[in-house]
């Protein structure tokens, strides 16, 4: 048996409430239409900006200031629609002007004239954004914050066995939340499949496309033989000019420790050999992605061994103004050997910061090992 759950009202006290004149067509009115939250916020703030307008000017403006329809218009700006927005607006004006008839003009100073058609200002930009993304209050800022951490979650890499290591940072520039660099991986079973990819751009501006791609890449990740040859014909579908992208790919088998590095104008992988103690450049190569129909990539492949590893990275670590590509892949060998005596876990973030301080730029950093 299912039970229904109690109703808020009584039924006696429901049926008292009907009968109440224009109750019952007061409240279906408040309810009804998919605008009814929108309707009833404006009634709200307008008999409020109305309200304080007559207390300010029959009781006293100390209690009652004019200054509190600020409030009132910032509010309007960050809920409202833009419609109701300006009927918003109207009542403000009549409470100000109902305020200078009353107690004079000079109860309304300049500088709350100032303030309050800034702030008129401001909330009608606000309304007219939301307007253009079809959102009403905050969501658009909730819809921002929920890709943000749908893009964190998908750069995480998935577990590795007790054997293997890894370490993933990603800095923005700018210390924004979204960037240019992104990753996406995957697993199954001994397979792993690991994407770097490089929007052009920086910070917010190549955001929007590192969203996009992210969850476009993050499908055809696992799902076909040939990666980057398959996001690049996705991208050369596109229409427009939207900048370059390049990638790098690394398919690693766990249990022989086996990779191969298939890249895409993206800066080549470089690889740790315990053997010799030093850092090796791979010599897989490929065009940047979208510009050709059909992607030829030069992989490159080995075997990870104990004591081994791999780094990727995109061009934010070894690019800086004024400064050869390869003096800052120079560099970032020698601040390799850091590395050692750290270990790579704790050793990764020390060289980013290492490499990114003095520049503003994205940057992101994917090492794996093999204890």
């Amino acid at each position: 048996m299912s039970s229904r759950p109690a109703p808020l009202i009584p039924p006696r006290v429901r049926a008292a409430l009907a009968r109440v004149p224009f109750l019952v067509s007061i409240v279906r009115f408040v309810r009804r239409g998919p605008l009814a939250r929108d309707r009833n916020l404006l009634i709200t703030l307008a008999v409020l900006a109305l309200l304080i307008g007559v207390l300010a000017g029959q009781v006293s403006t100390e209690w009652f200031s004019p200054s509190l329809l600020i409030l009132v218009t910032l509010v309007g700006g960050l809920q409202l629609r833009l419609r109701s927005l300006v009927v918003l607006l109207v009542a403000v004006g009549a409470a100000l002007g109902y305020v200078a008839v009353t107690l004079g003009a000079g109860s309304v100073g300049v500088g709350l004239m100032v303030t309050i058609g800034f702030t008129t200002v401001l909330a009608v930009l606000m309304a007219r954004t939301r307007g253009k993304l079809g959102v009403q209050g905050l969501r658009g800022d909730a819809m921002l914050l929920e890709l943000r951490d749908r893009l964190k979650r998908q750069g995480e890499l998935p577990s590795l066995p007790k054997d293997w290591g890894a370490k993933v940072v990603l800095k923005q520039a700018g210390g924004s939340s979204f960037g240019g660099d992104f990753l996406v991986s995957m697993r199954d079973g001994d397979s792993v499949e690991i994407a770097l990819v490089d929007v052009s751009g920086k910070g917010v501006d190549a955001g929007t496309r590192a969203l996009l791609l992210s969850g476009t890449f993050g499908g055809l990740l696992g799902s076909v033989d040939d990666f980057l040859p398959a996001c690049n014909a996705y991208l050369h579908r596109q229409r427009g000019d939207e900048g370059f992208v390049t990638a790098v790919h690394l398919r690693l088998d766990l249990a022989t420790g086996d990779y191969t590095i298939t890249s895409a104008g993206h800066p080549p992988v470089v690889k740790f050999d315990a053997g010799t103690g030093s850092w090796q450049v791979a010599a897989a190569k490929g065009v940047v992605l979208g510009v050709v129909p059909d992607l030829h990539c030069e992989p490159d492949s080995g075997t990870l061994r104990k004591g081994d590893a791999l780094l990727l990275f995109t061009d934010g670590l070894i690019e800086q103004p004024g400064r050869d590509i390869d003096a800052g892949l120079d560099r970032l060998l020698g601040e390799a050997e850091r590395l050692l005596p750290s270990g790579f876990r704790d050793g990764a973030r020390a060289l980013v910061n290492a490499m990114a301080s003095g520049h503003n730029d994205d940057c992101a950093l994917v090492l794996i090992w093999r204890p």
